[in-house]
């Protein structure tokens, strides 16, 4: 259903080198490096993960309510993203751990605020 997913940035440069380490641990690939937008993926056939600059060139906010999950093979892989982030510049919103007794999970906010989440399903 969903085919690919852009969160805003001001600095396209410092977001996609963010980017680029983060989702790396996921096995993702560039698939679209223009001047305004950088996606990538693992799969051709599935949704991909984008960063642009506002098109109307406005400055990129946050939106409020909004996040990105992001899925993970097992809780060593979220723990590894969430520490990557973290690493990387990104900002803490909880820590990994279970939440609602059925997922495992870990939420930061990249350089731009924009939040993530990384989860599967809790052993």
């Amino acid at each position: 259903m969903i085919a690919y997913t852009i969160v805003g940035t001001n600095n396209i440069e410092k977001a996609a080198a963010f980017y680029d380490e983060l989702l790396s641990l996921a096995g993702a690939q560039r698939a679209i490096d223009a001047p305004r937008m950088i996606a990538w993926g693992n799969n051709p056939a599935a949704p991909m993960f984008a960063i642009a600059t506002p098109y109307d060139e406005k400055p990129a906010t946050v939106g409020n309510g909004s996040m990105v999950a992001i899925a993970a093979t097992d809780p060593d892989q979220v723990n590894a993203f969430y520490t990557k982030a973290i690493e990387l510049g990104g900002t803490t919103e909880g820590e990994p751990g279970v939440r609602m007794e059925a997922y495992y999970c870990a939420y930061v906010r990249d350089l731009d605020g924009n939040k993530l989440n990384f989860f599967c399903m809790a052993k």
